[in-house]
């Protein structure tokens, strides 16, 4: 079973909840365009100042995402 990774965009300020889901609009735009699969994109609010867009993605395919999309950071999901 391939592990998962969760490639990561943080936003700050005070549009950053607004801008994170901005942000997963292109992400969907992205994945469709290019026909490739994911298990989840969402964002998330870490307090009003700072929020995440993220994508959820097999390892398998995290460099294709990671080259394509410039995460900033990744982790295990």
């Amino acid at each position: 079973m391939s592990r998962k990774i969760k490639l990561i965009w943080d936003f700050r300020g005070p549009d950053a909840l607004a801008t994170a889901k901005h942000h997963t609009i292109h992400l969907k735009e992205f994945v469709t365009i290019e026909n490739l699969t994911y298990h989840e994109i969402d964002t998330k609010e870490v307090n009003p100042m700072l929020c995440a867009a993220f994508i959820v993605v097999d390892e398998q395919d995290m460099k294709v995402y990671r080259d394509a999309l410039k995460p900033h950071r990744g982790e295990l999901n």
